[in-house]
């Protein structure tokens, strides 16, 4: 953690003393590119018909992301993020929980949203924004573990459409280059149909609701 700290209060520091910021101004273009952490805060239903009250956990997800966010004015700004994860779903209790990962999935979350930055002046620009997003899921697989236990399964998961919120903050680094911190909570819920050999077809709805935590460097054009 100390390198991370360091290399923040560096950047900070740098956004305080430099001479020619990258303010964003109406027309501007910003180009960011995050690492960020995807944490899920699922609701889950119960695997029915055969396993009532027994519900599925989803795990966290590193990835890369990128952004564009386009400046209508000084204040305003639209925002459209691009990025890509894998989640893996397995049982908490039971039947299920005894299997451990049921199945594993890609998610690519398109979202939009508007922005309204505070500080379009000042060296250290803060924002908060709200929008829409559509979740596809994609590559869908059965767990070995799973299918071991039931049969060969074909897993389906439904897509979703959502709203988002988000806060961050631009950091200058120089005239265009700046650091970028950024939090966002995207409404994201799906169906999972898993259709066995042993077991039939079974269902359970899940909202993931995630927090998408992200940090990284931007260029204004």
């Amino acid at each position: 953690m100390q390198p991370i700290k360091t290399l923040l209060l560096a950047a900070a520091g740098a956004a305080v003393f430099a001479s020619a910021p990258a303010q964003a101004k109406q027309g501007d273009i910003l180009v960011r590119l995050r690492g960020i952490v995807v944490a899920p805060n699922e609701k889950s239903g119960s695997v029915l018909p055969a396993f009532p009250g027994e519900k599925v956990s989803i795990d966290n997800a590193v990835a890369p992301e990128i952004d564009v966010t386009w400046m209508a004015s000084d204040h305003i700004g639209f925002e459209l993020i691009a990025a890509t994860t894998k989640h893996s779903a397995s049982g908490r209790t039971g039947t299920t929980g005894s299997i451990g990962k049921l199945a594993s999935t890609w998610v690519l979350p398109p979202t939009l949203t508007a922005q309204y930055h505070f500080l379009p002046d000042a060296p250290v620009r803060p924002y908060v924004g709200a929008g829409v997003n559509y979740t596809l899921f994609y590559s869908e697989d059965a767990s070995g573990a799973l299918e071991s236990a039931v049969g060969q399964t074909k897993v389906h998961m439904s897509d979703s459409f959502g709203w988002a919120a988000q806060a961050g903050v631009d950091i200058d680094l120089n005239d265009r280059l700046f650091l970028n911190i950024d939090v966002k909570y995207i409404d994201i819920d799906t169906t999972a149909r898993l259709s066995t050999t042993a077991a039939g077809v079974q269902k359970v709805h899940i909202d993931l609701d995630p927090l998408v935590f992200g940090i990284g460097v931007g260029m204004r054009f």
